[in-house]
């Protein structure tokens, strides 16, 4: 599997490529705390290091929106009650499923930019999955440099499209990180699995999902 259609959500159910399955959800309407800006901030260079995950009312009921979505996409999916999925998480540990709270095998992974979360769900084990809006970044070599590797450095030189392809390469790095419970840090080295792109219904969105050991 190279590429994965990601379904938006609430919508048909699901169904798992190779165990493998992700939903969008528009999270624009979510409530914004006073005083927030009515557009979403852009990922900037600055923000790279620190990866926008946010705070506050807005990205808090975005959380709860897609955790919501997930489990009601996931009990369709396994003919079950919602209420008897939770979406459980610990430190240094990928989210994971309970199925009426009992631990799974089933791995999860969430992603929010622009107005959209993104809930991937991989039936056979862990899975890291990052969507991002394709845009210009200032100081994108340096980035690059840092964070992606000297390799993905030098291809983005010769891009004819370097916004799309830098969140491209971006999103592959933060879904592979993810998968391996990793955080962000200045490039070391790839990391072992396979990366599937995802094909958004959502325009100026780019996004990847990153599974195990397994060949995709």
């Amino acid at each position: 599997m190279k590429s994965l259609a990601v379904q938006r959500w609430p919508g048909p159910t699901p169904t798992p490529q190779d165990g493998i399955f992700a939903i969008l959800i528009d999270t624009s309407g979510a409530p914004s705390p006073p005083g927030a800006a009515s557009t979403p901030a852009p990922r900037g260079a600055n923000a790279f290091p620190t990866p926008a995950s946010g705070t506050g009312p807005q990205r808090d009921d975005a959380r709860r929106q897609i955790r919501l979505a997930a489990r009601e996409a996931l009990a369709v999916v396994l003919r079950m009650p919602a209420t008897d999925i939770t979406v459980a998480s610990a430190p240094g540990t990928p989210p994971h499923i309970l199925l009426a709270g009992v631990k799974s095998r089933i791995g999860i992974s969430l992603s929010h930019d622009d107005g959209y979360a993104l809930a991937a769900i991989n039936l056979h084990g862990p899975i890291g999955a990052d969507i991002m809006r394709v845009q210009d970044i200032p100081d994108w070599q340096a980035v690059a440099r840092d964070y992606l590797g000297p390799a993905i450095a030098a291809a983005l030189q010769n891009t004819t499209n370097r916004p799309l392809a830098f969140t491209q390469a971006w999103t592959q790095r933060e879904a592979a990180l993810k998968c391996h419970a990793q955080q962000l840090s200045e490039w070391q080295a790839e990391l072992t699995g396979s990366t599937i792109s995802l094909i958004l219904p959502a325009a100026n969105l780019a996004g990847h999902i990153h599974i195990g050991d397994k060949t995709a």
